[in-house]
């Protein structure tokens, strides 16, 4: 896992990148094990019709390149698409609103639906090292801002006690007809992101927000990878 994480870090810096496609990025999350999204990257409007026949509708459709950081903000996500038509139409709206002189590609995604949306983070601290973030997603990570960090290497105790200290905790538990979330699997994704950090000094930031629960299982439908300036291509 972490020589093919490495293969996409060290082409990424040679061809001059800091940030990491949103596809990029969750493949390396998906490699140390961090449940992602089921989706397929593609080209045209054909291939994404194709896609997302494989998928299954609905489908989610973004631009998807290492220079579009903030693809809501720019329009460039079209969510809930239920057919063929719906598509279609966001393909080209997305094609227009990225311009002409875009060269990315385009990312067709399941739809995941879940009321709870949590996030798990990364950031690198010049004098404490990595540090891991967890805390409400979402809208909420900026509103609320219940997150809590510990500094990696992450124990399963640390993503445990991680877990219990956000003042919001009750959102993990069974609630309003909901089912508990799947704490291994959150605590799998916490020592994931440790991981990925410690074998990774390339990596200043990572950013999985949100990862929204599906019945119990927490599943990031964004994720994303941010590069030292000064990491070394050799």
């Amino acid at each position: 896992m972490a020589t093919r994480s490495q293969l996409i870090i060290r082409t990424a810096l040679k061809e001059g990148q800091r940030t990491l496609s949103e596809y990029d990025s969750k493949r390396i999350l998906a490699a140390y094990g961090v449940p992602i999204s089921r989706e397929m990257l593609v080209s045209t409007a054909k291939e994404a019709r194709e896609a997302a026949m494989k998928i299954g509708y609905p489908v989610v459709l973004k631009a998807c390149s290492a220079e579009e950081a903030h693809k809501t903000e720019k329009g460039l996500i079209a969510v809930n698409l239920p057919g063929q038509k719906e598509l279609n139409e966001a393909f080209a709206a997305l094609s227009k609103r990225a311009g002409k002189n875009y060269r990315g590609a385009y990312l067709v995604q399941e739809m995941v639906k879940g009321a709870r949306e949590i996030m798990i983070g990364m950031h690198r601290d010049p004098s404490f090292g990595p540090a891991i973030l967890f805390g409400l997603g979402g809208i909420f990570t900026e509103i609320l801002q219940d997150v809590v960090f510990r500094v990696a290497p992450l124990k399963k105790r640390d993503a445990a006690d991680m877990m219990r200290s956000i003042r919001g905790y009750k959102i993990l538990d069974a609630v309003r007809g909901m089912p508990a979330v799947d704490k291994s699997v959150l605590s799998s994704a916490l020592l994931a992101v440790s991981k990925i950090a410690l074998d990774h000094p390339e990596i200043a930031e990572i950013d999985i927000n949100p990862l929204i629960i599906s019945g119990n299982r927490p599943i990031a439908v964004d994720g994303l990878v941010v590069l030292t300036d000064t990491a070394e291509t050799e």
